[in-house]
């Protein structure tokens, strides 16, 4: 499967796999087929793997690890994320957790994007996945914290990556503008962006996209299928949107797209997966999957690349406009090294103004 390269040179397959399906999402997931999944998203070439300790409290990464751990380590890149603690909580360990995922809320979550906050999390992701290194570490969520995050998280983050603990450090989140700030003010080497740059929301295209390419910052797109209205070949009549039930004008343009795709002899889930890496910023795209047959139908999305006449078709029509000098989804250029770096960790921490505080609808970053 091509990859892409970040500017530090760690390369990520063209497809990642989304592991907060292994947590439990939802609802149960056997081992066997947590396993099954991975191993099928092997078997089709993805050697990029996305988890987090929220994802099912800890057991997205209980499971993942030990599935990759019989795989030789330098021919994987794994990522998880930091921001969220996870406490035990005995208290509440009867009920069912109420985060989104189907296990026992024997945890809590805290959330801590301080040095110490950071360097908690990071040890026990490796602990739970039995792994001695991971390769990215994403600030996860901050939309509350943005100061924070953008001065001790990232610092912190930043001495990893001095140190070679880490290869590369970024910032996970389901907006576009607060991430465009953590781009602009520190030195980030890829930012993962859910539902933010799909078929029906363009919104990273005024402020992210620009000033990543800008910058050489990789962008990893998550959420293409906005939690389900794209999922399908023809929206379903209870679709989602950002984990809410679809507006009825956004099921009608998604119907709009799926006829221009059926035009074209493509459907609409491929369409989705290939618009992001389309981009010159996109380095990949990451799919959850539940089982094998899932991470098999992802890979096959992926390879069903829509013609060029889609794309035409999409922007003249005013559906989807097509970004100058895109590139395909095969033998794509790394991503470039340019100039205007960011700047230094001593300028940042002395910055005045605090992150954007916008919110967009909350749902696990997958």
């Amino acid at each position: 499967m091509p990859s892409r390269r970040l500017r530090r040179g760690l390369r990520l397959t063209e497809l990642g796999f989304g592991a907060a399906q292994l947590g439990n999402l939802y609802r149960e997931t056997s081992d066997a087929d947590a396993a099954g999944a991975v191993d099928a998203a092997w078997d089709a070439g993805v050697r990029y793997f996305d988890t987090a300790p929220h994802y099912g409290l800890g057991l997205s990464e209980r499971r993942l690890g030990p599935v990759l751990a019989g795989r030789p380590r330098a021919e994987f890149t794994v990522s998880t994320k930091v921001g969220r603690l996870l406490v035990p909580s005995q208290g509440t360990a009867r009920r069912t957790d109420d985060g989104g995922f189907a296990v026992p809320a024997d945890q809590r979550r805290v959330w801590d994007f301080s040095r110490d906050g950071v360097l908690r999390s990071l040890e026990g992701s490796l602990e739970r996945l039995g792994l001695d290194r991971v390769d990215i570490v994403y600030l996860h969520d901050p939309d509350d914290h943005g100061e924070q995050a953008a001065t001790s998280g990232v610092d912190t983050l930043v001495e990893l990556r001095e140190q070679g603990v880490v290869g590369a450090i970024g910032a996970g989140m389901n907006q576009s503008a607060m991430l465009a700030e953590l781009v602009e003010r520190c030195d980030l080497d890829l930012v993962m962006l859910a539902g933010r740059y799909t078929l029906l929301d363009q919104r990273a295209r005024a402020d992210l996209l620009p000033l990543a390419e800008e910058r050489g910052v990789g962008v990893v797109a998550a959420g293409v299928y906005n939690s389900g209205l794209l999922s399908r070949d023809r929206p379903a009549p209870d679709a989602t949107y950002d984990y809410r039930p679809a507006p009825a004008a956004l099921v009608a343009r998604a119907h709009a797209l799926a006829d221009r795709c059926e035009r074209h002899g493509a459907t609409l889930p491929t369409a989705a997966v290939a618009h992001p890496l389309r981009h010159p910023a996109v380095v990949s795209v990451v799919l959850g999957a539940r089982d094998a047959r899932q991470s098999a139908a992802n890979a096959d999305r992926y390879r069903a690349r829509p013609p060029e006449e889609l794309w035409a078709d999409l922007a003249r029509d005013g559906l989807v406009p097509d970004v100058p000098g895109t590139r395909g989804t095969s033998g794509a250029p790394d991503v470039p090294r340019v100039s205007g770096a960011p700047r230094a960790a001593a300028e940042r921490a002395t910055e005045n103004g605090s992150a954007s505080r916008t919110r967009n609808p909350r749902g696990p970053l997958a």
